[in-house]
């Protein structure tokens, strides 16, 4: 199913995410999924692909300018169950941050569910830009993001299930 994925930067410091947790608990929020990782990470995957585009958009002293500057962030990425009151509630409170559509799924845990999905999208030549997921327990159903290139296709390939 597609879902929004709000992307957001947070300091790189104790307690940040602690705050942005709360404001969202506060308005009842709950988070479905979540990842982060050092912005530095993001801004040197983004100075990567600008190298092999030849279209780079700063020069290499500018990005590594950026990576270090970058390391004081985090990229969160968050999928929650309220995303319009989610946007809102960090409009009003001076986060900046991105909203994209993702497909997010499903997926039995168990050996071979995730080949199952991967498989499919590989088949009709989508690539997936990136992936996060959670594993519950041996029993239990996994909620797995996929960021792939085309949205529309990859969730009409899984609207009925994988």
């Amino acid at each position: 199913m597609i879902r929004i994925e709000i992307s957001l930067f947070l300091k790189n410091a104790p307690g940040e995410l602690s705050k942005l947790t709360e404001l969202l608990a506060g308005a009842t929020i709950n988070i479905d999924a979540i990842t982060i990782q050092d912005a530095s990470a993001y801004v040197q995957n983004l100075f990567e692909a600008r190298g092999k585009s030849l279209k780079r958009l700063a020069s290499s002293a500018s990005y590594s300018s950026m990576r270090r500057d970058s390391a004081q962030f985090a990229l969160t990425r968050l999928i929650v169950d309220k995303p319009e009151e989610t946007i809102d509630l960090l409009k009003e409170n001076d986060y900046l941050f991105d909203s994209k559509e993702v497909v997010a799924i499903d997926i039995t845990n168990r050996p071979g569910e995730f080949t199952k999905i991967t498989r499919k999208l590989g088949e009709e030549k989508i690539n997936i830009n990136y992936v996060y997921g959670s594993v519950s327990d041996s029993d239990g159903k996994c909620l797995f993001i996929f960021s792939p290139e085309d949205i529309k296709t990859a969730a009409s390939i899984f609207k009925d299930g994988y």
